[in-house]
């Protein structure tokens, strides 16, 4: 069993920036990250630009230069990947963790699929984007839908359906459209998402309107099947042919996992887990959590620019548990 201070769970942007805080302390720690380095920005889609500009997306006053005032992915991949390899940052990568608990000695054992770990302090910080919310309808499981969206030029010339109506959704049904797809959004609402990028809006409203973009809203899939889809809209049962469907309609924390290791989370269907804002400490005693899985099912409430400070706040928590 190998021996640490703080075992941080999730090497993305939070996760990074906790180990940079650790790292300063003094702190025998490790970042376990099941992935690659920010695993879930690797996974977003191939063109996309964040909402946030660049200095807002910067950990530990380190600068943060895009081409661009809003960065793409792959410079942001650059950029958290030049953080971890010029701070020598200690991480193990592809390497999932399995269970946590406390040992009699109240100490936590981390068990992965690779090693076993003995730490005092624990910060949790992994994300949200690997489980999708699933539609669940009939057909959901065929091979023509995927919850996640990479690269437009995958679907020219394909009978295209994206079904919600947030960035992700939106920024596919555009570039699948300028790449030569036939696309319709399905749409559970009146509307475009209220939280869409501002200077992306206009933009896919301005498709719809003019007809080179279909919508269907007030609408939801009742079955996939292999050539079609069938939609309930407000005029009733519609059929519409179909190759592919991408149901881009948002992702979640793991709860089973955090349940498991025992951290508390509300029973309002939000699933928000305990933690003391102040510290971030959960209702675990030295169990921390980091970054946007502090926000339950809400998942638009935290994100890099605004929960870097989850790093100082809980190094600060730990050094005084420490007395250092």
């Amino acid at each position: 069993m190998i021996q640490k201070d703080l075992v941080i769970v999730g090497g993305g942007p939070i996760g990074i920036a906790c180990g940079l805080e650790a790292k300063k302390k003094g702190l025998d720690y490790l970042i376990i990250e099941k992935g690659t380095i920010v695993n879930s920005l690797f996974n977003y889609p191939s063109n996309m630009q964040f909402f946030s500009s660049s200095e807002k997306l910067e950990i530990d006053n380190i600068p943060f230069i895009s081409k661009e005032a809003k960065p793409k992915r792959n410079e942001a991949l650059e950029y958290y990947r030049r953080i971890v390899t010029s701070n020598e940052l200690n991480i193990q990568l592809f390497e999932g963790v399995q269970h946590i608990e406390k040992n009699k000695e109240q100490q936590f054992v981390i068990q992965t699929n690779k090693e076993t770990y003995c730490a005092s302090f624990v910060i949790i910080a992994t994300g949200f984007y690997d489980i999708a919310n699933t539609i669940d309808v009939k057909g959901e499981d065929l091979p023509k839908v995927s919850h996640y969206y990479k690269d437009p030029h995958f679907y020219a010339m394909q009978k295209v359906a994206v079904v919600g109506a947030s960035n992700s959704a939106v920024d596919a049904a555009l570039e699948c459209y300028r790449k030569g797809a036939d696309v319709t959004m399905i749409v559970r609402g009146p509307e475009i998402g209220p939280r869409v990028k501002y200077w992306v809006k206009p933009d896919i409203e301005n498709r719809i309107n003019e007809g080179s973009i279909k919508a269907f809203f007030n609408s939801t899939i009742e079955e996939v099947k292999k050539e079609e889809l069938i939609l309930n809209t407000p005029e009733g049962e519609t059929r519409i042919d179909n190759d592919f469907v991408l149901a881009l309609t948002g992702y979640k924390p793991n709860f089973s996992f955090l349940e498991k290791i025992g951290i508390q989370l509300s029973e309002d269907g939000k699933f928000y887990p305990q933690y003391d804002e102040k510290t971030m400490e959960t209702n675990i005693e030295n169990l921390f959590l980091a970054g946007v899985i502090c926000g339950g099912m809400d998942t638009h409430l935290w994100f890099i620019e605004n929960s870097r400070i989850h790093a100082h706040m809980i190094m600060d928590s730990i050094t005084g548990k420490l007395g250092v």
